[in-house]
């Protein structure tokens, strides 16, 4: 039944491969991140077949999923306290900023016979997870590297998620800084300096990242063969690897402005319109619910994307070539946010191929 994701698997698997070697060009692996897809075994499989070797979500149930596949799997997001044990029965890593939460995952490793890897956020100046105080960011690397159950395994930082603060040379040299200083305290260098997201591969591909920075964890530059910093394509990627099909369910001329007294929407805003005139409209059965307007594309450049509701698409289909009726399908090309949602949905069936 429709709407539909149709998954396009070659066109996933060339942009893993070539993501991955472009990154390999600067000594870093990839942590693929299988929050978009809600850890669906069918994509992140592809991501192991494209070379992957870690796997990384922000939701243990996702990770959990995707036990049956040959990677690392880290949970990359601080862990609430009353998921530590599932913590440690289906990830092997996980980022965090919070001692008491680690020695929590301590114990609990250490009841399971486990040894449970951790990265210790920094925040760089995002405002989001990690550490601030440098000082508290070693004293804490140095109580982790005592504990049993759990291994110091690095640290990492997380940009261009919340503020939007874009990162940069001086950035990456911090990081890079605070590692050499933990690994002179601890004795040993660390396993891992992870650099953030899609939005420091700009950066990367300018020579911008110290060679001290090992890992980055990406997932739009994955499925939609671009870096997140600037919105650029990276080369030899695809961007239709998500495809969404819905089904007209009314097709009527209509006017262009509403009539009567105009409220306010779910947000407390108020709506406008552009008047023009009587025009052909469609109505699709997909609404909020199930896909983002904003992060979606329409195949047909003729018609308008007019809004949606939670379970109803408008547009405007007067310009099109074709004659649309009820039980066409209309076409987008799925982004980011607009893929996490419709994976996140039940009504939206997934199809590969």
């Amino acid at each position: 039944m429709y709407p539909i994701v149709y998954v396009n698997k070659e066109h996933l698997l060339e942009n893993v491969r070539s993501v991955t070697a472009l990154c390999a060009t600067q000594n870093i692996e990839v942590t693929g991140v299988t929050k978009v897809f809600a850890g669906d075994p069918e994509i992140a499989r592809i991501y192991v077949e494209g070379g992957i070797r870690r796997l990384g979500d922000s939701r243990v149930e996702n990770l959990k999923q995707l036990q049956g596949l040959d990677a690392e799997k880290w949970l990359i997001r601080p862990p609430m306290i009353d998921e530590i044990e599932a913590l440690v029965a289906y990830a092997d890593a996980s980022l965090n900023s919070e001692l008491e939460t680690i020695q929590a995952i301590n114990d609990a490793a250490l009841k399971a016979e486990k040894v449970h890897n951790v990265i210790l956020m920094v925040d760089l100046g995002d405002i989001r997870e990690g550490f601030i105080d440098h000082d508290e960011l070693v004293s804490v690397a140095i109580e982790t590297e005592k504990m049993r159950g759990v291994h110091l395994y690095g640290i990492g930082v997380n940009l261009t998620c919340f503020s939007f603060v874009q990162s940069d040379k001086e950035k990456m040299s911090v990081l890079s800084e605070l590692a050499e200083v933990i690994s002179n305290k601890i004795g040993r260098k660390l396993d891992i300096v992870s650099g953030g997201n899609s939005a420091t591969l700009d950066l990367m591909l300018k020579d911008g990242i110290p060679g001290e920075v090992t890992n980055l964890r990406l997932g739009e530059s994955l499925l939609f063969g671009k870096e997140r910093a600037h919105f650029t394509f990276l080369p030899d990627t695809h961007q239709d690897v998500f495809t969404l099909a819905c089904q007209i369910v009314e097709v009527k001329e209509k006017p262009s402005v509403p009539w009567g007294e105009i409220g306010v929407d779910s947000y407390g805003n108020s709506p406008t319109f552009i008047d023009r005139g009587i025009r052909k409209k469609a109505i699709c059965a997909i609404g909020k619910q199930d896909f983002d307007v904003e992060t979606s594309t329409a195949i047909d450049q003729d018609l308008i994307v007019l809004g949606a509701s939670s379970d109803h698409l408008m547009l405007d289909v007067t310009d099109c070539e074709k004659a649309y009726k009820v039980g066409d399908i209309i076409e987008f090309q799925l982004g980011y946010f607009s893929t996490m949602r419709a994976y996140t949905s039940k009504y939206v069936t997934k199809k590969y191929f």
